[in-house]
């Protein structure tokens, strides 16, 4: 499955190594707690782009109940539209599957994340305050000051309607 100009694939047995591996190293494990609940990011489904070997752009998603969660998002190259190519690409992946919604979650600190997902059309739903000192209790490894120095309490979450 491509996207754009990038050759953008679904996770499979080929990639799943590489993928749990990058998400260890960025992720600070292989659980991520999202709205109180674990996700083991070894079996997310997924798409990754892949050149020469490496990884260079991942989307981690899951379905349920009419909604498509985004739950991860990474590019290691910037200012390439990897991350809107994947952008893209689950938005029609979701409205294939009559979802409602897209939505998703970041942390207060990422700025570049927050003017990101509104620049392509999703709109802020909501702040859960405090979240990510809840989440930290549970997986010490998420650092207490995150980009541009800014301490890591909150979760900002966004959503795009699709119906």
């Amino acid at each position: 499955m491509g996207s754009c100009r990038f050759d953008i694939r679904p996770i499979d047995e080929s990639t799943r190594p590489i993928v749990t591996e990058f998400i260890r190293e960025h992720w600070y494990g292989t659980d991520m707690l999202i709205r109180g609940a674990v996700i083991n990011m070894t079996t997310v489904d997924g798409f990754v782009l892949m050149e020469e070997g490496a990884l260079t752009g991942l989307l981690t998603y899951a379905v349920d109940n009419g909604e498509c969660e985004i739950v991860s998002l990474d590019s290691t190259v910037g200012k390439r539209g990897v991350g809107s190519a994947l952008i893209d690409l689950i938005v029609n992946l979701a409205r294939e599957r009559k979802c409602e919604c897209l939505r998703l979650m970041t942390t207060n600190d990422n700025l570049n994340a927050i003017g990101f997902y509104q620049k392509r059309g999703f709109d802020m739903a909501g702040i859960n305050l405090w979240a990510m000192d809840k989440e930290r209790a549970q997986n010490p490894s998420i650092p207490l000051i995150g980009m541009n120095g800014i301490p890591i309490h909150h979760e900002v979450e966004f959503r795009m309607n699709l119906s």
